[in-house]
């Protein structure tokens, strides 16, 4: 399976980028997907996940309010609408599958592969 994350680019504090994380290869519509990101010498860190069917989502404290997590199975694109973005978002944004219980997806160690990430930079 391929995951390839879009979307990505540069946005004044305060704007708006919606990624999407298209997966090719094999369906991931059976399995939780999951958005990280990681800041140049950081960590990688969780943002948001929603369940295989979409009827559940769950989401860092600092992105709450912030952040849309939604998915569209018929495509197997997982996608991430922010708004109000801030300077601290700058990082590089993957998303990842999930076979874990729901308890446990925000770890990264509990992703199952990775795909290419996004750039997302927010300028102040």
């Amino acid at each position: 399976v391929q995951l390839q994350a879009s979307g990505g680019g540069l946005v004044q504090t305060g704007g708006s980028l919606r990624l999407s994380c298209a997966a090719s290869g094999r369906t991931v519509s059976r399995l939780g997907m999951g958005w990280f990101r990681q800041a140049p010498e950081e960590e990688r860190e969780f943002v948001a996940a929603i369940t295989a069917s979409g009827s559940s989502t769950i989401y860092a404290d600092s992105m709450k309010g912030r952040f849309i997590i939604s998915r569209d199975n018929a495509k197997s694109t997982v996608y991430l609408q922010m708004d109000n973005l801030k300077a601290e978002d700058t990082a590089i944004y993957y998303c990842a599958p999930t076979d874990k219980p729901w308890s446990l997806v925000d770890r990264p160690e509990t992703a199952l592969y990775w795909g290419q990430g996004t750039l997302v930079t927010v300028s102040s």
